[in-house]
């Protein structure tokens, strides 16, 4: 994925915004696959501030490198805010990071429902110190990539809310 120019330069603000801060980020990513640190990572020098991602596309993953209990994935699903907080959290708490977004949603074309659509996406921003911000967006069926596009663009903008 090219990521538009307009989108790169958010990246590079927030990033020296985040380096005047001394804050680090990190990204705990399901339906984005690690589009958010890649978007982060394009921008030349932003190792300073990008402290890792986690890219946890199954609920193994949430599960074994973020700590999302299996109770949580079963009595909400993968795709919930309360499993966003929690792979926010454990992002957190797994890194040196000061501030995590996670990002879980259905991208389509398939895998909706009723009531998980295609399109629904939910974040959670935690930082140390501060209640975990949550927040479910439905994008609608815009197509996979552009639903991914959007959500990383909403990861933006929590990440800049936290600072």
């Amino acid at each position: 994925m090219s990521f538009a120019p307009a989108l790169v330069d958010e990246a590079r603000e927030l990033l020296a915004a985040c380096r005047a801060a001394r804050v680090r980020l990190a990204t705990a990513e399901s339906c984005t696959g690690g589009l958010v640190a890649a978007l982060l990572t394009e921008v030349p020098g932003s190792s300073d501030v990008v402290e890792r991602g986690f890219v946890v596309y199954s609920n193994e993953a949430k599960q074994d490198l973020l700590g999302v209990p299996a109770q949580t994935l079963a009595r909400y699903g993968a795709v919930s805010v309360e499993t966003a907080q929690l792979m926010a959290e454990g992002a957190l708490a797994r890194s040196r990071a000061g501030i995590a977004v996670a990002i879980t949603g259905v991208a389509g074309p398939g895998g909706g429902s009723e009531a998980k659509p295609v399109g629904m996406v939910c974040f959670a921003c935690a930082r140390a110190g501060r209640d975990t911000v949550r927040r479910e967006e439905r994008y609608g069926d815009l197509g996979r990539q552009s639903i991914r596009a959007a959500a990383v663009a909403t990861a933006l903008r929590m990440f800049r809310e936290a600072l």
